[in-house]
């Protein structure tokens, strides 16, 4: 199976049968939704923490999908058949984190100008809002594949995931934050290019991580 095969059928098994990319955007769009009738009408305050409710969403709403990256194709067999075929484990990985990012990371990012209508923010931070998004959530699919492949084979590894995971991901949730934050203010802090930065790292070298959790797992 090539990689873009493998791709495709991982994409279209996330959205079968309101699989977990569905959950997880149906989770986000809620949450964003509650946050301002908890708060009340106070578009000042809502403003002032939009940047870090809807990267605070986003990573805990790609977390539930987490769990489904390798585990179906593990219990059924289908991980080690792939592994044993043509594509080396790193290509595997690379195709697992595409296919979550663009069933997960990339709806996610087509409605979060929804998030940034319900959070009152003004019209040009939109904008500002679809780049924090676009850069954040790369990293989220790359260090969530990590996760997910070393409690592959772990009792209980859904509780164990968030764990290994949320740690790393809080810089994305500080420099997304932070992007959407210092346009508000008229400011600049950097946050954009290090998050750019962290985002490259983790898609780069995720793919190896990943895969040498696959061998611990499969005993390759």
């Amino acid at each position: 199976m090539s990689c873009l095969a493998l791709i495709g059928r991982d994409i279209r098994l996330a959205f079968r049968g309101g699989g977990s990319t569905l959950l997880a955007l149906a989770f986000f769009t809620t949450v964003v939704t509650l946050v301002p009738l908890g708060i009340g009408p106070q578009p000042g305050l809502l403003r002032a923490i939009a940047g870090g409710i809807i990267t605070v969403c986003g990573v805990l709403a790609a977390l539930l999908s987490f769990d489904h990256l390798f585990q179906a194709d593990f219990e059924d067999g289908s991980l080690e058949v792939l592994a044993a075929g043509p594509l080396s484990l790193e290509s595997l990985a690379a195709s697992k984190i595409a296919a979550h990012w663009l069933a997960t990371g990339f709806p996610l990012l087509a409605i979060s100008p929804f998030a940034a209508f319900a959070l009152e923010l003004p019209g040009n931070s939109f904008i500002v809002v679809l780049k924090a998004v676009a850069l954040g959530t790369p990293a989220v699919s790359a260090v969530g594949a990590v996760g997910a492949s070393l409690t592959l084979a772990a009792k209980r590894g859904g509780l164990i995931l968030p764990l290994i995971v949320l740690p790393l991901l809080t810089p994305v949730v500080i420099f997304g934050a932070g992007i959407v934050r210092s346009t508000l203010d008229g400011v600049t802090n950097g946050a954009a290019f290090y998050l750019a930065a962290y985002s490259f790292a983790a898609v780069l070298l995720s793919p190896f991580a990943v895969a040498a959790g696959l061998r611990t797992n499969l005993g390759a």
